[in-house]
């Protein structure tokens, strides 16, 4: 048995949590690779809007384990928020969620150092969600971070101790107030919190249930533009949120990998600052972020709103080595006459590319295509079959110019209204 992938292709946002829920129901465990808290990944079923930071979203299905591999990093103040709001809406998690003991923490200093670093770039900011999460993941590859498996060993606390000692001696180097003493008492109960939760080796436990013929899906965050390395850097996040960082993440290896399936909304959307060469700032724009109700799931910050480009997708298709498409929140075009398509960009000396380049991406133009839109309600359709031909146009459109199958198609943040194509 070989282990299944859902990532996103844009800049995250893109629904990834909606479809790991429906398509829980066909494995027998999900398995976080990377990211953190920055993450927000919501989901609306029986009228109630869940929202998960840390915690994969296959944890609302009985009998299917849900493991945060060795890449997520975790703040245990949140981690112990998500399980409270968990238990009050009555899920069950006791034996469905496993940690690997390999998975980073992030510390209360973590999140000191994002906020002061973010505040002393001024106008140049990058856009960070202010979780701490760049700090933890710099700690990891310096070789100085703490770990989930350490909460259990004897000089856990020096071991804490002197990476915060370390932290406060970066904090001198910026103008910035903090009171360390609150967030470190929450944070010393919240790990109680932590403890009470299988720690195991996650590489070991997904080899041994792939062995079984166990059907593996792993869940990845944030999107392929974000990518540490493949993402438009530096506004960026600070994980690899593409296949590859499946295989570090978890443990994996390549050939162990079996269906790629990359998300993309049926427009664009990005938070925070960063190149975005189809962003629209017209009514177009405003109608995308007002009907799509486009704001952070973890910031509240509005996301800026745009056509689809097409040299992006295939971008990020050809990086993933994506096998199936689903095309997400395809209402939110619905009462537009005319929709774009990105095909191609002019660079500043106006000559035409069809690729993403290092340079100039904030100088891009970008050419489109027009096809046209539709009227049709598609909040109110039961199954694709009642679908304008507009919408089957744009589908069929887009899976010609991608070259990869569309399989699903979402018309709103229900559940059911999730179709198979």
């Amino acid at each position: 048995m070989k282990i299944d992938m859902i990532l996103g292709l844009q800049w995250g946002d893109e629904g990834k949590g909606k479809i790991v829920d429906v398509l829980t129901k066909d494995y027998d465990i999900i398995a976080r690779f990377q990211g953190g808290p920055n993450a927000g990944h919501t989901l609306i079923f029986d009228g109630i809007k869940h929202v998960l930071h840390t915690i994969p979203s296959g944890i609302f299905h009985k009998n299917k384990i849900n493991v945060v591999g060795n890449g997520v990093v975790i703040d245990p103040i949140i981690f112990k928020n998500e399980i409270e709001k968990l238990k009050a809406v009555g899920v069950d998690l006791k034996n469905k969620l496993y940690i690997s003991k390999k998975a980073h923490l992030i510390l209360p200093t973590h999140r000191l150092i994002d906020q002061a670093s973010e505040l002393s770039k001024g106008a140049k900011k990058i856009g960070s969600t202010l979780k701490g999460i760049g700090p933890t993941y710099m700690d990891k590859t310096g070789r100085n971070g703490l770990r989930v498996g350490d909460v259990s060993s004897e000089n856990f606390k020096e071991k804490y101790e002197k990476l915060k000692n370390k932290h406060i001696q970066l904090l001198k180097f910026y103008d910035f107030d903090y009171d360390l003493q609150e967030l470190e008492n929450k944070w010393f109960e919240s790990i109680k919190t932590l403890k009470k939760f299988k720690h195991i080796d996650s590489e070991h436990f997904l080899h041994k249930n792939l062995n079984q013929g166990k059907k593996i899906l792993a869940e990845g965050a944030q999107g392929t533009l974000l990518d540490i390395d493949f993402g438009s850097y530096p506004y960026v996040t600070s994980s690899n949120t593409i296949t590859a960082g499946a295989c570090t993440g978890l443990g994996v290896a390549p050939n162990q990998i079996n269906d790629v399936f990359g998300i993309f909304k049926a427009y664009c959307t990005r938070v925070g600052s960063g190149p975005f060469p189809t962003e629209l700032k017209d009514n177009v724009g405003e109608h995308m972020g007002r009907v799509g109700n486009e704001f952070g799931a973890t910031t509240g910050r509005a996301r800026r709103c745009g056509w689809i480009d097409l040299p992006a997708l295939r971008y990020a298709i050809n990086v993933n080595g994506v096998t199936q498409l689903m095309m997400m929140k395809s209402d939110v075009l619905s009462g537009l006459k005319k929709i774009k398509v990105c095909t191609h960009y002019l660079n500043k000396n106006n000559e035409e590319i069809d690729y993403l380049p290092f340079e100039d991406n904030e100088l891009l133009t970008p050419v489109y295509d027009e096809i046209n839109g539709w009227d049709k309600n598609l909040m109110e359709i039961s199954s694709l079959d009642e679908a304008p031909k507009e919408v089957h146009d744009y589908i069929d459109y887009l899976e010609k110019k991608l070259a990869v199958p569309i399989k699903i198609i979402s018309v709103g943040p229900d559940r059911k209204q999730t179709f198979f194509r």
